[in-house]
């Protein structure tokens, strides 16, 4: 194939116009450069090349702003304009491609190579401008920018490459779609991407007139509404009847009379309803003032419940509802007998904590039916933005209270028990920090005055006994935190378990589904096995559960007439609910080697923890695994290290960590673990492995390990005690400060656990393994 021929022209770059082939146009021509260029152009057989500006604000472009792609044109005619500008004639000839610019300095002259229209014919392209002839038809229909004569100027062309450019041109488009035109060398992608292009315009325009047909009937409508609105006012003021608004003011004013608040919160609802009447009544304004309104007057300012501050009667309901719990049945006993003392003090702020299912929120409910307040709860669960608790301003689109002056208007009263559920499981982002608005709510100093961002009025939430619940204390701000008043609700002991089945659970679970005790009976020894074999929990929840499903099974008995009366007895329980989930008893069977166990505490309650060691010929690499906090990790640290530095005396190996690799590993590896609690038993775990020595099976232990070896405080005692009790140990090593913690253990639990304080390891090592590892293997 012949090479192309190069040669140079005037370049004059066009500003939102794009000039096709075959296309005959005026343009005025004012930039300096521009009116170079046309001189150029004359002296050289009236050609000169046009090609459009990328961006058409640029007063003088450079190369980069120009497409490389234009036309050249022939210079019909030239007219100089009163105001300086140049009205050219032009006449687009060819497409060329810019491939260099030759001097840019006075005007642009540039090289160019003509660009050819690839047309391979044939009944494809035949068909593709069919279809462009169609499509322009029809949007010449819908469009009004265009005259229909278009359409007959444009059906004569025969020559599919220029059927293309001349459509293209006549198209309101923007510049760089024409420009994606006038690039396209083949001749049927030009008509296939115009095609594409008619296509999406045709839509446009449809949807455009669907919606001014829209428009134009809402109008119509709109003023047959305001028209037939003001024949209601004329034909009202005729009869002397009241109009909409002044009936709806009338009625706002008469709940106004009967409100009782102060006259600060009065005056401003007067203010408001005033301002109200004078709205129009087709303004969407009204709609907002008027729920404004409603809410202040629905809202409690002065009205409150008589508490009830009988001692015995207050007692007598909080023993019906819940089995122990002694402190925080003490607690509100407490508050009843300072409110016969005092008559005016402020609301108590009571957190309880601890594990689920232990009756927290159903002890708010008791607290409420003890006082004789109302009861009012709200979920802080996954509560993230701080409008949740101030609410919205009024300026906002379906604005609202927050959840706390909601919680006022469902309790109804000033005086209510608030129960704010799940206060450690709030979180913050971009939206605010919700915990950080209700340090104003729970603050007994600040909270007579307490500022929603909706209602505007201080309100008083003085008199509120707010009680929230927690699971990890460790989850709350400690600003929050040091407002409440924790009172730490431990998971319950066996005897406990048995006594809320036998008095509680089971008689509200057959009551559920419908059963007497004619029909369903469970034996004592059928529930200690369900407590011990079949739930492991702090709480009682998964063993409420447990009960439901025998009453479901026995209730299907009874009404398919297998039997008349289902008993259910320690023997026939695996019939109903399989076999047993839990091993109760020894934790482990045998005495082992380098398997240890701990005691751990979680959000979940108290729980036994395996520790394995084992050792393995390498070069004294610690691996440790089982998900392990970092905590945790540096526990095993100090406890490697500690043996190290006594393995003399315990008749270790000293360059054991030479000779061999050791992995700790901490079994339910999906679990993650953490703290300092652990480290006295990886110690014993690791002293065992390394010395042969098995670890007493009917032992577990809890307690920090420095790296000389002593044993320090750790939390949790109550729940990990009963955790030990509930795995059937017998034997439980806790650190010497912590003896003052053993009161809070339930006497049932301390008989049978021998609780044994410890101060050092070697104290440990001689009571949890099974001979003294300091005695060598003689003793």
């Amino acid at each position: 194939m012949a090479e192309k021929e190069i040669r140079t022209l005037p370049l004059l770059p066009l500003r939102g116009l794009i000039v096709f082939p075959t296309m005959v146009l005026h343009l005025d021509v004012g930039r300096e450069r521009s009116v170079e260029a046309l001189e150029r152009a004359m002296v050289d057989d009236n050609l000169i090349v046009l090609s459009a500006q990328k961006e058409v604000q640029i007063e003088e472009p450079t190369e980069e702003d120009i497409y490389r792609t234009g036309t050249i044109a022939k210079v019909r005619q030239m007219l100089k304009l009163p105001n300086g500008t140049i009205r050219v004639l032009v006449e687009g000839l060819k497409r060329v491609k810019i491939t260099d610019y030759v001097n840019t300095d006075k005007c642009f002259v540039v090289r160019y190579e003509e660009a050819e229209d690839l047309d391979e014919g044939g009944r494809d392209t035949e068909a593709l401008m069919r279809a462009v002839l169609d499509h322009f038809e029809q949007y010449l229909r819908l469009s009004k920018k265009l005259s229909p004569e278009t359409y007959s100027v444009v059906s004569d062309i025969e020559e599919p490459g220029r059927l293309a450019d001349v459509i293209t041109s006549h198209l309101p488009l923007k510049i760089s779609d024409k420009q994606m035109i006038l690039e396209e060398v083949n001749v049927r992608q030009r008509l296939e991407k115009l095609l594409g292009i008619l296509h999406n315009e045709r839509e446009v325009l449809e949807l455009e007139k669907k919606i001014s047909s829209r428009v134009r009937k809402q109008m119509e409508k709109t003023q047959k509404e305001y028209y037939l609105r003001e024949q209601m006012k004329a034909i009202q003021k005729e009869l002397g009847e009241k109009e909409g608004r002044s009936a709806e003011v009338e009625e706002l004013r008469a709940l106004l009379e009967k409100l009782e608040a102060p006259d600060s919160v009065k005056d401003k609802i007067s203010r408001e309803i005033d301002r109200l009447e004078k709205i129009p009544t087709s303004s969407a304004e009204g709609g907002v003032v008027r729920t404004y309104i409603e809410w202040l007057l629905e809202l409690p300012w002065q009205k409150e419940t008589e508490d009830d501050l009988s001692l015995d009667r207050a007692q007598k309901i909080l023993d019906e509802d819940h089995y122990g719990l002694e402190k925080v049945k003490e607690r509100v006993l407490e508050y009843l007998a300072v409110r016969k003392m005092v008559r005016h003090m402020k609301g108590p702020i009571l957190c309880l904590a601890g594990p689920p299912g232990v009756g927290k929120t159903s002890l708010a409910r008791s607290v409420a039916r003890a006082l004789g307040r109302n009861f009012v709860r709200i979920s802080l669960g996954g509560v993230r933005d701080e409008a949740e608790i101030r609410g919205h301003r009024r300026t906002y689109v379906g604005a609202m209270p927050g959840r706390i002056i909601q919680g006022m208007k469902q309790a109804g009263t000033i005086n209510p028990v608030f129960l704010l559920d799940e206060i450690d499981k709030m979180s913050m982002d971009f939206r605010g920090d919700p915990s950080a608005a209700l340090l104003e709510v729970l603050d007994p100093n600040q909270n007579n005055a307490f500022s929603d961002h909706y209602i505007e009025i201080p309100y008083d939430l003085s008199k509120v006994m707010f009680i929230t619940t927690a699971n990890a204390v460790h989850n709350i701000p400690r600003p929050l935190l040091d407002r409440m008043e924790v009172i730490y609700i431990s998971g319950y002991t066996e005897i406990e378990k048995e006594h809320i089945a036998k008095s509680y659970l089971l008689p509200k679970q057959m009551k559920e589904h419908g059963l007497t005790p004619d029909h369903l009976q469970i034996q004592s020894g059928a529930i200690l096995r369900l407590i011990r074999n079949y739930t492991r929990e702090a709480g009682v929840r998964n063993l409420e559960r447990t009960i439901g499903t025998l009453c479901r099974k026995a209730a299907k008995m009874i009404v398919s007439g297998e039997k008349k009366k289902v008993v259910i007895t320690a023997r026939s329980l695996e019939q109903y609910l399989g076999a047993e989930k839990y091993r109760y008893g020894r934790v482990e069977e045998t005495d082992q080697v380098g398997v240890a166990t701990g005691l751990a505490w979680t959000e979940a309650g108290g729980d036994t923890l395996s520790i394995e060691v084992s050792l393995l010929p390498g070069k004294g690499k610690l691996t440790l695994t089982g998900h392990l906090g970092e905590v945790m990790k540096e526990s095993a640290q100090a406890a490697f290290s500690f043996i190290r530095s006594r393995a003399g005396e315990l008749n270790v190996d000293e360059e054991f960590h030479e000779k061999h690799d050791i992995h700790i590993h901490v079994p339910e590896g999906a679990i993650p673990k953490d703290g300092p609690s652990a480290g006295i038993t990886m110690a014993t775990a690791l002293v065992s492995a390394l010395t042969g020595i098995p670890v007493s099976r009917e032992v577990a232990m809890t307690g920090e390990i420095t790296l000389r070896g002593r044993v320090l405080a750790i939390g949790g005692l109550k729940e990990k005690t009963l955790a030990a009790h509930r795995a059937g140990i017998r034997r439980v090593l806790l650190p010497r400060d912590n003896v003052k913690d053993l009161e809070e253990i339930p006497k049932s639990v301390r008989k049978d656990l021998e609780l044994i304080p410890v101060a050092h390891m070697d104290e440990v090592l001689k009571l949890a393994l099974v001979r003294d590892p300091y005695a060598g293997e003689e003793s």
